[in-house]
């Protein structure tokens, strides 16, 4: 199968010519012109890696690779950039790049560092690695793939889609902030402001079905997201 490449950059010149290219070796490559697009084809479409380029309108290069580490801590990000710096490139590898390439740059090297990415990516996978769909939450068994959560004296709570869908990305993020916007993306695949206010309905929700269960808590880090916090 050949690899979906995610390509982010907002000089067209520039654009077209890279994704001619990787198409020419046999890649699949769909092009966003700024961030904010770029977020939301990345959560539609599952790329296999992501080209980003640092310097863009709509959010930034850093803020989507780190929008994108807050629920996605595998698919390979490979900054493209005129910046030289070393605290540039240092902060690019913190907001959860793999690699880093300096413009002007040859095709020949993108496409070595696009394989080397792959190659490793798929070496990790092995074995192939299945997705927990099983929680234990105190007295609570979260069941993702059922849709249900099922307390130890067998009392049983019925999740729609989206809610079993909301609570399965904060376990598999359990402890750690997620975004806002990471998780409209993700769950809704759309951050507006509607999203947002039903997000916050999710929330309470969720809240009301794990009331029985004091060690845990869903937290709201109010205007940034939220955090499934377990002793």
């Amino acid at each position: 199968m050949n690899a979906k490449i995610l390509l982010v950059e907002d000089e067209l010149a520039l654009a077209r010519l890279i994704q001619d290219n990787l198409i020419e070796e046999g890649f699949l490559v769909e092009h966003s012109p700024n961030g904010e697009a770029a977020l939301k084809r990345f959560f539609d479409w599952e790329p296999d890696l992501v080209i980003l380029d640092v310097m863009m309108p709509r959010k930034n290069g850093f803020k989507v690779a780190t929008t994108i580490r807050d629920t996605d801590r595998k698919t390979p990000i490979i900054f493209l950039t005129a910046k030289i710096k070393a605290t540039d490139v240092v902060k690019g590898f913190q907001a959860g790049g793999n690699d880093y390439i300096r413009k002007p740059f040859a095709m020949a090297e993108l496409l070595v560092r696009i394989q080397a990415l792959l190659q490793q990516d798929r070496l990790l996978d092995q074995p192939a690695l299945t997705e927990e769909t099983r929680f234990e939450l105190g007295r609570f068994t979260f069941d993702s793939k059922r849709m249900r959560l099922v307390d130890k004296a067998g009392k049983l709570q019925k999740l729609t889609t989206r809610e079993a869908e909301l609570l399965q990305l904060l376990c598999q993020n359990r402890n750690h902030l997620v975004t806002k916007s990471s998780i409209l993306l993700k769950v809704w695949g759309d951050d507006s402001f509607f999203n947002s206010r039903s997000l916050d309905v999710f929330i309470s929700r969720l809240r009301k079905y794990l009331k029985a269960e004091p060690s845990v808590n869903l937290v709201n880090l109010r205007g940034v997201g939220y955090k499934l916090v377990t002793d």
